[in-house]
């Protein structure tokens, strides 16, 4: 059987390739790739990588995760960050980490971790003020950032030692996006951001590794994602891989921690500039919230009937993925459909591509929630929807990442509008893979009926961005 050859796409130039198109307008150079094959050849200086431009092929990625591990560029840096975690790791250690890692993510767990994002979700937003300005994504990260902790946590950890890991935690956080996209030489040059987040990257493993060590000595189960790493077993593993080790542990709390508060908070952030930006829908989602939860914040058993509320993040993870592409190497030679891929190629698969083809999602430009509705005669082809990947490599925690942002958003609705402040413009920024909605500053409007804090009463919760020194 002959192999297609691989068309490349156009506009590279000679020693930069398309380095300049991609730093120009990196998500429409992705969005018009379709137009030039299935698969289509893009250079990166001198660096051929391949671009995956068919909803199918890129199935056939995500399924074979054997022939197309975890790397290239986007993994190989982020393994300097999160270490060997579920999300960075090769292969060769999945399989082992999901098994022990599944039950923290279990169903039943759930409630347990939705009543501590309505608590926080319940007591930020109820600190805020009519009128006031809100720096949406950071305020957004650090309501995400206490539902974490919250989580991964419980109240058992000493306070010293959680605000340090905490701090620490946010400064790798709003760092990482820059460190995954500068070159490996100016990430050594001693800048103020430079050095912040060295210190803080060489010291929470440290101060992790205090906090998994202490909470073994006790043996306590407190509930929490931490009481499930540490309970972990996996008969399946020989006697010496059949439980987590504590640096093992410290990587997977790394990763639930930078994988929540990168992408939760840029998704809740997207979803409500694009309520902002057409109120016809956001009255449809207060009077939603309105009927389900009478003016209380949301919780677990709710979920089920908060049903625009889903269609409106599903809508928003289609059009805004938080991450827009994502990186893997061929580890030997393999047919994808009719092209032959060398071993050690590295290809690229994009959820924010595949999201803005018109084929697959007509008007692909337009926020519209009820193309996800029931009963609408052409659905969506879920192969062509991935802002959680697919194959055995999807993230863990789809179902936990998206009830936290339905509860969140859910409960702003019930007392809150947010408008975008006149004059600035916000489009989606990408910082190396991540995607989000930068420069986003929103007016906090009481909602009419709504209660709205009087002046002068609590102070109410900065929206500046947390860990920063």
């Amino acid at each position: 059987m002959t192999s297609r050859t691989i068309p490349t796409a156009p506009g590279a130039l000679p020693l930069l390739g398309h380095v300049v198109p991609l730093l120009r307008d990196p998500l429409g150079f992705l969005a018009r790739l379709p137009r030039h094959g299935d698969v289509v050849q893009i250079r990166l200086g001198p660096v051929p990588v391949l671009v995956v431009c068919d909803p199918v092929l890129t199935g056939q990625v995500l399924r074979d995760d054997r022939a197309f591990d975890k790397g290239g560029p986007v993994f190989d840096r982020g393994r300097e960050v999160v270490g060997n975690g579920l999300v960075s790791c090769p292969h060769a250690d999945h399989r082992r980490q999901r098994r022990l890692l599944q039950p923290a993510f279990h169903p039943a767990r759930l409630p347990g971790y939705a009543r501590a994002t309505t608590a926080r979700a319940a007591e930020t937003t109820g600190s805020w003020q009519d009128g006031h300005i809100l720096d949406v994504v950071p305020a957004m990260q650090e309501l995400i950032a206490g539902i974490t902790t919250d989580t991964l946590f419980s109240t058992s950890a000493p306070p010293d030692v959680l605000t340090r890991a905490l701090a620490d935690l946010n400064t790798v956080v709003h760092s990482l996006s820059v460190q995954m996209a500068t070159p490996p030489p100016l990430n050594r040059l001693p800048t103020p951001g430079n050095r912040r987040y060295h210190r803080a990257r060489a010291r929470l493993p440290r101060t992790l590794h205090r906090i998994v060590t202490e909470r073994r000595a006790t043996g306590i189960d407190h509930g929490d994602l931490l009481s499930m790493l540490l309970a972990a077993r996996d008969p399946e593993s020989g006697p010496a891989a059949q439980t987590l080790a504590d640096a093992e542990i410290t990587d997977q709390i790394i990763t639930f921690f930078l994988a929540a508060v990168e992408t939760t908070a840029s998704a809740l952030a997207s979803a409500l500039y694009l309520l902002g930006q057409n109120p016809e829908i956001e009255a449809r989602l207060h009077a939603e919230v309105d009927s389900v939860l009478e003016g209380r914040p949301a919780t677990h058993a709710d979920l089920p009937r908060l049903e625009l509320t889903g269609r409106i993040l599903t809508e928003t993870l289609r059009l805004w993925p938080p991450v827009s592409f994502l990186t893997r190497r061929c580890t030997a030679d393999t047919r994808l459909g009719p092209y032959l891929i060398p071993a050690g190629k590295t290809v690229v698969y994009s959820p924010y591509l595949l999201h803005h083809q018109a084929d697959l999602y007509p008007e692909p430009d337009r926020f519209d929630p009820d193309r996800w509705a029931p009963d609408n005669p052409a659905p969506p082809r879920r192969e062509a929807y991935l802002p959680f990947a697919g194959g055995p490599r999807k993230c863990i925690g789809d179902r936990f990442a998206t009830h936290t942002a339905t509860l969140i958003l859910a409960t702003i609705a019930t007392r809150w509008r947010l408008r975008p402040v006149p004059g600035v413009r916000v489009r989606p920024t990408t910082h190396g893979p991540a995607l989000g909605p930068g420069g986003l500053r929103m007016r906090i409007l009481a909602r009419d009926g709504a209660t709205a804090r009087r002046p002068g009463e609590e102070r109410p919760t900065t929206a500046r961005p947390v860990g920063t020194e």
